[in-house]
């Protein structure tokens, strides 16, 4: 097999199927993601956006298809998940913090136990990353003592905190309050601008405007169109997009 080079997607997805018993959720998905591009996968409830993106860290395998990190095939019976979730980053709806543990101790836990890393080495960069994501001086609260933007923060610091060649964002927004979105929404956009790969499900269409290199609309479990914002949101070919979009803008 050819080594991965950075001329090659750094994320390829490939005639994806996937099952849910009887109900088949994504039907012969494909796209690529370059490294350091900012993908967004928008679309109705229901239509696979969700279930595409588990796929790409392992969290759900697939039935039919091929998906390649940086190279490795998703679909190898060998394929070692912790070795792929150290590339592959991933922050949910919910942010999942240890209630029990400070945000610093959120953060450092995987670095330690996972990655075997020195406890000084993991708590300067920590701390690093607390500053990122703007939470300097919350680094002793504990997630009860945070707002839910806080606590989604404290989730994207806690997945850098591995050092990923890809970022996923699963609806981050979704559970926020309006006034807490946009914290969050700064902190994504901030690591786009860095260089992170990443992709994002997301309701938020300013956002992705603004932010994504290139949009994918999804239904009924295919990509239905996509393109860059600039000619995505102004001139839809597809019928079920214009009326997406028509709900939606």
């Amino acid at each position: 097999m050819a080594e991965w080079t950075e001329k090659d997607p750094i994320v390829s997805i490939r005639d994806v199927h996937k099952y849910f018993g009887d109900l088949q959720v994504l039907k012969g998905v494909s796209l690529d993601v370059m490294k350091g591009e900012v993908v967004c996968i928008i679309g109705p409830s229901g239509s696979g956006k969700s279930t595409l993106i588990r796929c790409v860290n392992a969290l759900n395998d697939i039935q039919g298809g091929v998906i390649k990190v940086r190279g490795i095939d998703l679909t190898d019976p060998k394929l070692d998940k912790l070795a792929l979730r150290k590339r592959v980053g991933m922050v949910f709806q919910q942010y999942n913090l240890f209630p029990h543990k400070t945000a610093m101790e959120n953060i450092m836990m995987a670095p330690m136990l996972v990655l075997k890393e020195q406890e000084e080495d993991v708590r300067q960069r920590a701390r690093e990353l607390m500053k990122k994501v703007r939470l300097e001086g919350k680094e002793d609260a504990y997630p009860g003592e945070l707002s839910g933007g806080q606590q989604q923060r404290v989730a994207i610091a806690r997945s850098l905190a591995m050092s990923p060649d890809v970022m996923l964002f699963d609806e981050v927004t979704a559970a926020l309050d309006p006034e807490t979105v946009k914290e969050v929404l700064v902190t994504i956009k901030d690591l786009a601008q860095e260089g992170m790969t990443c992709i994002l499900v997301t309701h938020e269409m300013g956002f992705a405007r603004e932010i994504a290199d290139h949009i994918y609309f999804t239904d009924n479990g295919v990509i239905v169109e996509h393109g860059p914002p600039a000619t995505f949101f102004h001139e839809a070919k597809d019928p079920r997009t214009k009326e997406f979009l028509s709900q939606i803008l």
